[in-house]
Parts: C-alpha cells; sequence; structure tokens
C-alpha cells in the first residue's frame, strides 16, 4: 500500500497524505494511464514540507515505518537491542522487506539489513536528532 505523511517544517508536526485529507489542501491524487505502467502517484504538499513515504516495513510492534524514522535494531524474541539506531531513508530499504544501515559506497551491497520484525521505531529525525547524535 502506497502511503505518505509529510513533516510541517512551519508547524513543527506531521501531517497525513491521502485521498481523504482536508490537512490544509494536503493530498494524494491517483492517476490512471493506459498501457505499460498503468498506474502513476501524484502527491501534493505544501512548499515547507517534507513528504516522506512508507517502507511497508512494520516494526517489532506492528507501527508503520516511514522515510524518516529512527529504528533500533532488536532481537525479534527477545527485543533485547543489537547495536546502534539509524534513519530509514530513500535508498536503504527494499519496500516491505528489509531495511540496512547503509549502502555500500559502491552503490551495490548493503551494510547490517534487518527485516520489520527486527527493528523498532523509537522516533524520527525531526522531533528525535538526539537518537542519532545529532541536535535538534
Amino acid at each position: 500500500m502506497i502511503k505518505f505523511r509529510a513533516w510541517s517544517k512551519d508547524l513543527s508536526k506531521y501531517r497525513k497524505l491521502d485521498d481523504i485529507s482536508n490537512d490544509q489542501g494536503l493530498g494524494m491524487f491517483f492517476e490512471v494511464q493506459n498501457g505499460i505502467g498503468s498506474n502513476a502517484t501524484s502527491i501534493c504538499y505544501s512548499i515547507n514540507d517534507i513528504p516522506e513515504q512508507f517502507t511497508g516495513l512494520k516494526d517489532v510492534n506492528g507501527k508503520d515505518v516511514y522515510e524518516g524514522d529512527i529504528v533500533q535494531p532488536v532481537r525479534p524474541d527477545t527485543k533485547s537491542k543489537i547495536g546502534t539506531p539509524f534513519k530509514t531513508q530513500k535508498g536503504n530499504y527494499v519496500y516491505g522487506k528489509w531495511a540496512a544501515r547503509s549502502i555500500a559506497d559502491n552503490g551495490y551491497g548493503v551494510i547490517d539489513w534487518y527485516t520489520g520484525d527486527e527493528l523498532v521505531v523509537i522516533g524520527n529525525v525531526h522531533e528525535n536528532p538526539e537518537l542519532l547524535g545529532e541536535d535538534k
């Protein structure tokens, strides 16, 4: 399922992007085209918003994982932490399959990849940058 959310820099909060949201004119529009690649998606958001896509993953607690989320790798059976948290971002996940800590410099390999049941969402880059050792 394609889902988006948007971080509003102006309001310092998340807004949902979907086909029924009336949150200050935000919305998602679907266009259907004939032929190859029959579905196209367009989203509308404000200029000071940062759109973030759902990764297709749910964490160990069943929470949706979005781009911009900070996730902590955990053991699925005990939920004990493994390593350090990392940011989910474009290019470091395969939709609905796994997320990686990072991509190799050559662009062909991944470093430390985890499935949804090996991750827990602990925050996001906008509200909790300190979880990554960054300032707010």
